[in-house]
């Protein structure tokens, strides 16, 4: 009996191997018949590769880079069938250059960067030219790097419309005399040296001439918003609690100044600049709290960068880098979008673009606040 059943144990094992082969057979003789007669499927999307790396900032900076720039990034490749792997560093540099590592791996013919600080992106875009691969600045300029183009907004006008928001509500709220501060943005970020610049030439003249004084000049690190806050609650002490504008390079700093101004009971005293018409932006200048900000259409900017990897990936004639943006050692292609100021008057502008809901807005700002201003 043992032996009778041995020997129907070796029996099944012999006739499962003789099935798999003869499957196996026939598997490689279906595909062979298809290729014959042209009927072979089209490759799938991960079978194709990655044809383009995005590696964005942060998440902390601004809320733009996740519920704007992504998506909309995210839509202009799938809509072109382009293959795209879009990853966010959160503000590490050493994770940013393991992601470009791992794109360039994957085999990326186009990188594009919105880089931490110009050192470690320039590092990586060496390599990826010596990889053969094109590199696109997004948003952010890599100075003294090697992108083969340049996407941003005019980041000296965003500056200058930050400025004459300043100056436009001081003026409205009768202070020829003024005490201010600047509340700059990273320092290793070459925009933030665009904003001020901007700001600081609609300033200046009032400084020179003494109308306005400027208490503090500081640059928030990374940034930070929390790092804000503390930078600009030193301020609001060396100007003796009497301040009567900030010069905030963007909303995340503008509104942690805003916190500081509430505990002290100053907000909508003040004139707070800001930039990148979030819906907690826009509701901060419906209530008050912020007196402009900036409203960058990053659609387009998606778009424009989208465009320009396309181009590349698919060999056909680039037409919208229409400028230049010089890098510190050489003109860099660009494209460049014009930024539009935003104050109470014009929040609608930015929901009417779509870019926010007038639901997210007066989510925060409150339906009577919102229905006050014509919202």
């Amino acid at each position: 009996m043992k032996n009778l059943l041995s020997g129907f144990s070796t029996f099944r094992k012999v006739t499962t191997h003789m099935t798999k082969r003869r499957n196996a057979v026939a598997a490689v003789l279906a595909t062979a018949a298809l290729a014959l007669t042209g009927f072979v499927a089209a490759p799938s999307a991960s079978a194709a590769g990655t044809q383009v790396g995005v590696i964005l900032p942060d998440a902390a900076s601004s809320a733009r880079w996740e519920t704007a720039d992504r998506p909309f990034l995210a839509a202009a490749f799938k809509a072109a069938g382009v293959t795209a792997d879009i990853q966010n560093a959160n503000g590490d540099k050493a994770k940013f250059a393991t992601i470009a590592d791992q794109m360039l791996a994957k085999g990326v013919k186009v990188l594009i960067m919105a880089g931490l600080d110009s050192p470690s992106t320039a590092a990586i875009q060496a390599k990826a030219a010596k990889a053969g691969v094109k590199t696109i600045d997004y948003d952010r300029l890599t100075l003294a790097g090697s992108a083969s183009y340049y996407v941003s907004f005019d980041n000296v006008a965003v500056g200058k419309l930050q400025g004459q928001g300043i100056k436009d509500c001081l003026t409205k709220a009768g202070q020829t005399k003024a005490s201010i501060v600047y509340l700059n943005g990273s320092p290793t970020d070459n925009n933030a040296t665009l904003f001020k610049q901007g700001y600081d030439s609609v300033l200046r003249p009032s400084i020179t001439s003494g109308a306005y004084k400027l208490v503090d000049d500081q640059s928030v690190p990374d940034w930070d918003n929390a790092k804000g806050g503390v930078i600009f609650e030193q301020q609001l002490t060396k100007a003796g609690g009497k301040l009567d504008a900030v010069v905030s390079a963007n909303e995340g700093l503008g509104l942690a100044a805003v916190a500081v101004l509430k505990k002290n009971k100053l907000n909508g005293k003040v004139c707070v600049s800001g930039q990148d018409a979030t819906a907690d932006g826009l509701a901060a200048i419906l209530t008050g709290d912020l007196s402009n900000t900036v409203y960058k259409a990053v659609k387009q900017e998606a778009n424009g960068a989208a465009d320009l990897a396309i181009a590349l990936i698919k060999g056909t004639k680039v037409t919208n880098a229409t400028g230049k943006t010089n890098d510190g050692k050489r003109d860099v292609p660009s494209v460049l979008l014009v930024p539009v100021g935003i104050t109470k008057a014009n929040v609608k502008v930015v929901i009417a673009d779509g870019f926010q809901t007038r639901a997210a807005v007066c989510k925060i700002a409150t339906e009577a606040v919102c229905k006050a201003n014509g919202i």
